[in-house]
């Protein structure tokens, strides 16, 4: 397969810990392409793309993709949209990534809006996959139909569930719970024969094994993405700290074997990243404080989806669903 794009000046650990979560994957057999300075630290053997440009996480997305044309994000954008890699993965600035992957690659023929899709952790089940998680801020009844098609498309190409159950995001499970936009789609939803609606779902029902594949604006999909992990990051320190006191140490060590791989699950760097929908390329978006093994995650989904043909299910599916419109 053609290596996948990685920009290795993207994120608050780079290059250190983006280069080398690349030579992991590159060790692991991925074919690797890194797009940075032509002095890039740590590359050794892997090929570089050169960019002299960077996009700094406090950058306007839509300004610096288009003034920063020399830059690691747009270069890497461009080397999927040319033919040189397969996929790109950036741990920068998400406005910035998700820009530079529209305007390179263009959306699906049929989509409306990309949207961010991110895999919520169900301890012991299949993860959940949320959508839109911060690419439209504002959105359309229609958008979240489009939303509902491509998540389930993903759960599918990544997570093998078959036929997966939609839900819609509101304040209650009732049909007449929400304002006018989750009214609205909840209309659409139910009438959509191409998608398998269960309903209004809350947002205790994320992480349980009730849902697959939950739609929601981009402002919201965030604030609760964001919530999720400062909880979670809140609860697990505290029981950390609370395991380190001495009383606690002989049975902290009797529960670490059944709650390391619990904390596993929860670790953003396991999930390997987010995954921008809708748009003619793949194009994964990691975490700003990515580790090496969470590049290495980010790396491994990439060639997954280009594996699985994600792209071209998604435009079979908005075709398909297009059609029956």
């Amino acid at each position: 397969m053609l290596p996948i794009a990685v920009d290795a000046m993207g994120g608050d650990r780079a290059p250190g810990e983006i280069v080398a979560g690349a030579h992991q994957a590159a060790d692991a057999g991925i074919p690797i392409l890194l797009v940075g300075p032509e002095s890039l630290e740590g590359a050794g053997e892997l090929p570089v793309f050169v960019a002299s440009e960077v996009i700094e996480m406090d950058d306007d997305p839509a300004q610096s993709v288009r003034k920063k044309r020399d830059s690691t994000l747009v270069r890497a954008a461009e080397a999927v949209r040319d033919g040189k890699a397969s996929a790109m993965i950036s741990a920068g600035n998400t406005g910035a990534t998700m820009a530079s992957a529209l305007l390179r690659f263009g959306r699906i023929t049929g989509v409306a809006r990309p949207a961010i899709a991110t895999p919520i952790p169900v301890p012991g089940g299949t993860p959940t996959v949320l959508l839109d998680a911060g690419a439209n801020a504002e959105v359309q009844a229609e958008w979240l139909v489009q939303f509902a098609v491509m998540g389930s498309v993903y759960a599918t190409q990544r997570f093998g569930v078959k036929n997966p159950r939609v839900g819609l995001l509101s304040i209650g499970e009732e049909p007449g719970k929400g304002d006018t936009l989750r009214k609205e789609a909840f209309e659409l939803l139910s009438a959509a024969p191409y998608i398998n609606f269960i309903g209004n779902v809350e947002g205790r029902d994320l992480m349980t094994d009730d849902v697959d594949v939950v739609v929601t604006d981009g402002f919201t999909g965030n604030v609760v993405l964001k919530t999720l992990e400062g909880a979670l990051k809140t609860v697990i320190g505290a029981l950390f700290e609370a395991f380190a006191q001495p009383d606690y140490k002989e049975a902290a060590k009797s529960l670490m074997p059944a709650l390391l791989p619990l904390y596993d699950t929860f670790d953003p760097d396991s999930t390997g990243g987010a995954i921008l929908l809708g748009v003619d390329g793949v194009c994964i978006i990691s975490h700003g404080s990515s580790s090496a093994r969470a590049m290495l995650n980010g790396i491994k989904v990439a060639k997954e989806m280009v594996d699985t043909d994600m792209v071209g299910a998604i435009r079979t599916a908005i075709a398909a669903t297009t059609v029956e419109s």
